[in-house]
Order: C-alpha cells, then sequence, then structure tokens
C-alpha cells in the first residue's frame, strides 16, 4: 500500500468503501448472497451442497462465476488501456453499475444483480499490477492478516505505522456496509444509483489526473 501514495491509499479506501456499500444493497436484495464477498458465498454453496438446499447452492455458484467473469473483464480492461490508466476499469464498472441499477429500477433484479456482481468483480482490476491484484478492494480477510503482521513489525522495531492504510480499507468497507444496508432501508434497490455516481465521480477525477500527468 505504501507504494501508492496518500491519493492511491484514499482511492482504495473510498472503493472498499463503495465495495462494502454494494454488497450490502445485494445482501439484502439477494436475501442473504453476497455480491462482492465470495468467500461467503463459498461458505453457503457448501452448505447447500451438505444439507441438500440444491437451490441455495446452484445460487451461491452462479454468483461466484459471475464475479469471476467481472474480475476477467477488468483485467482484460487493464490491459487493454495499460494497468496505469485505472479511469478505464472505473468506467467500466461504473457502466455496469448503471445497467444494475437501470434494470433493478425497472423491477429487474435478478439481471440488475447480475451486472452489479460483475461489476464487483471489475472493481479489484483498479489496482492491477503485472497482470495480479494489487490492492484487494472487495475482500478483507487477506487486509486484515496484513494488519496483524505490520503490527507486529511495529513491535519489533520495524515501520510504525504501515498497518494504517490496510486499517483504512478495512473501515472503508465496514463502514460503507453500515451505509448501504441503510440506504437500503430506506430506498430499496435505488440506493444503487448513489453507488453508481460515485464511481462515475471517482473515474472523472482519476481520469482528470491521468491526463494532468501525461501532459507534465
Amino acid at each position: 500500500m505504501k507504494d501508492y501514495g496518500h491519493r492511491g491509499v484514499l482511492l482504495a479506501a473510498t472503493l472498499s468503501a463503495l465495495a462494502g456499500y454494494v454488497d450490502a444493497v445485494g445482501f439484502l436484495t439477494l436475501g442473504g448472497f453476497f455480491v462482492s464477498f465470495m468467500s461467503g458465498n463459498s461458505t453457503r454453496f457448501g452448505v447447500g451442497l451438505a444439507t441438500g438446499q440444491w437451490t441455495q447452492a446452484l445460487t451461491a455458484i452462479g454468483l461466484i462465476g459471475l464475479f469471476v467473469c467481472g474480475v476477467v473483464l477488468g483485467a482484460s480492461c487493464a490491459r487493454r488501456f495499460g494497468e496505469g490508466r485505472r479511469a478505464a476499469v472505473l468506467t467500466l464498472e461504473a457502466t455496469l453499475l448503471l445497467i444494475g441499477a437501470s434494470l433493478c429500477t425497472a423491477g429487474l433484479n435478478g439481471p440488475g444483480m447480475v451486472a452489479v456482481v460483475l461489476a464487483m468483480g471489475v472493481e479489484n482490476a483498479v489496482f492491477q499490477k503485472n497482470g495480479d491484484v494489487g490492492v484487494g478492494l472487495t475482500y478483507m480477510t487477506g487486509t486484515l492478516v496484513r494488519i496483524g503482521q505490520r503490527i507486529a513489525t511495529a513491535l519489533h522495531g520495524g515501520a510504525r505505522w504501515d498497518w494504517v492504510p490496510f486499517l483504512l480499507l478495512w473501515l472503508g468497507l465496514a463502514c460503507g456496509g453500515a451505509v448501504g444496508a441503510v440506504m437500503f432501508l430506506r430506498f430499496g434497490v435505488l440506493a444503487l444509483w448513489a453507488a453508481f455516481l460515485v464511481v462515475s465521480g471517482l473515474a472523472l477525477l482519476v481520469a482528470a489526473a491521468e491526463a494532468r500527468a501525461a501532459d507534465s
């Protein structure tokens, strides 16, 4: 994380909050399934298989497959436009969220959630580096491990504050989830429009920053 600078850390924390927000909306829309937290869906898939709840298992594995497809789309976009061109990936994510929000607003929650899951997969390519994930944005288990590791390093004489950026990622996801739940309880699936607006705004800001960097 320290390689991305303050703006990079802020962008990552904002996108983690966005992932938590969208995941909360999706979780409540789908009745307990996740649109970005695939570890939870993997557990539900296993439990569904073990207990003979085939609908649960099929739903979970379907969401996992869609998420992987989204990752492929995002990674391909990053390769096509250059891994330093984060605006391209953000634009793709915003487009998918627009499709998802539009379909859900029209009462087509199933197809809408398909687009939303794809968008969450795409998001993980924003910080793609050498074809791999630079920063995990939609899942936090690895981030929590890194927090613990960096704290241990600090306790043994290493860098004192390297754990803070990872804490910001986790706080972003958790707080985003809380806001998403509140928004869903008030606006239902219409809460997805706020996610679209946020990602669109980020895409424009990042595109402007990239243009300035190219001109300098």
